[in-house]
């Protein structure tokens, strides 16, 4: 039995305004029908306003529970390590996570909302559906199924990339910034991180029981 559309959005990287945009785009697509939300990590760090951004996530689940997925990403992760490892911090601060202290009105990570902390904390690192499966950066090839490495999981760039291995099912990542504002669309394998941040695109693939792949791609430009 359908189960309706899955719609799987890429790294968001506190582009807050676009991703406004693009649940829009979302709403009048699916048109009243069922349907899910993956959002694939890396929803925080770069871009303006990655406190916006945990907000709607946030909202988005509390109000459909069943229906809403939020993954871990490695900048979830590190900011995670920043707020418990006095040595994690330098790191995140050197990828983008200075624009979300700001978000959050502080230059501290112990200042961190713990609401927000905690809810980030618990994100999953994959998740999964009949056809597919859902991760930040992907799986190290070799092996069918899910990758039981959680920093592969978060991190993992090649050899993923360069093999296009079959796990079983379609892999639906995103981790590695398309810089040409499109997806990369493989046989075993669709990236959905579109580089907003850097000026790109906000995508989210369209998936249905039908294919394994995108049945549609869903964008909205960066913000100005």
């Amino acid at each position: 039995m359908s189960t309706g559309l899955t719609y799987a959005i890429g790294d968001i990287h506190g582009c807050a305004g676009a991703l406004r945009r693009l649940l829009a785009a979302i709403e009048a697509h699916r048109a009243g029908a069922p349907r899910r939300l993956v959002f694939l990590g890396d929803a925080i760090d770069r871009g303006p306003d990655s406190a916006g951004v945990v907000a709607i996530l946030r909202a988005l689940q509390a109000a459909e529970p069943d229906a809403v997925t939020c993954l871990m990403g490695n900048h979830e992760s590190l900011m995670l390590a920043a707020y418990r490892d006095g040595f994690g911090t330098a790191p995140w601060l050197e990828n983008g996570g200075v624009a979300t202290l700001k978000s959050y009105g502080t230059r501290d990570p112990q200042a961190l909302p713990h609401d927000v902390l905690n809810w980030m904390s618990a994100l999953p690192t994959v998740s999964e559906d009949s056809r597919r499966y859902y991760v930040h950066a992907g799986f190290r090839p070799g092996r069918p199924g899910i990758d039981p490495d959680v920093p592969t999981r978060l991190w993992v760039r090649e050899p993923f990339l360069s093999a296009d291995y079959d796990f079983g099912r379609h892999v639906v990542h995103g981790h590695t910034p398309q810089l040409s504002g499109r997806p990369d669309l493989r046989a075993h394998r669709t990236n959905l991180d579109t580089a907003c941040v850097f000026g790109g695109t906000l995508t989210a693939g369209v998936f249905s029981d039908a294919q394994d792949g995108p049945v549609e791609i869903l964008q909205v430009a960066a913000e100005g």
